[in-house]
């Protein structure tokens, strides 16, 4: 199903002209507009998802096996040193477009000073992380 107001749908469907790497018939996967590095790219399904949440358990794993491939192949063309995978849920995390996307981000020995995924970390007890952890693994089969 497509969404006539989502530009992720017109891109993976062709409406929009992108610079497509790879075609199939589930996804279709085009270099980002706004890169963060060379070769940056998105694996888009063509089938519109909002985000983690929705998107069926059997295209989730498809596109992790594509993005393998990729990132394979793409280290190979592109010499990168290293990789990337980002997929963001929700505004919060950084989510500006609600269709499930996969980013393929190479990186670069030579861009050491970039500001790329980098976060701050946090602090907690044992016993905090002991309390997280139960919570989280509560009801999970």
């Amino acid at each position: 199903m497509k969404e006539d107001n989502c530009i992720f749908c017109k891109l993976a469907s062709g409406e929009i002209p992108t610079n497509t790497i790879f075609e199939d018939n589930m996804f279709r996967v085009i270099l980002d507009a706004a890169p963060a590095s060379k070769g940056h790219a998105l694996i888009i399904p063509k089938q519109h998802y909002a985000d983690l949440y929705e998107i069926d358990t059997e295209t989730a794993a498809e596109s992790m096996k594509l993005a393998k491939k990729l990132a394979i192949h793409m280290t190979d063309v592109l010499k990168c040193d290293g990789f990337n995978l980002v997929q963001n849920n929700g505004e919060v995390a950084g989510q500006t477009v609600f269709h499930f996307h996969l980013h393929l981000i190479p990186r670069y020995k030579h861009m050491k000073n970039d500001d790329i995924l980098l976060w701050n970390h946090e602090n907690y007890t044992e016993d905090e992380m002991k309390e997280i952890c139960t919570e989280i693994a509560k009801g999970l089969h």
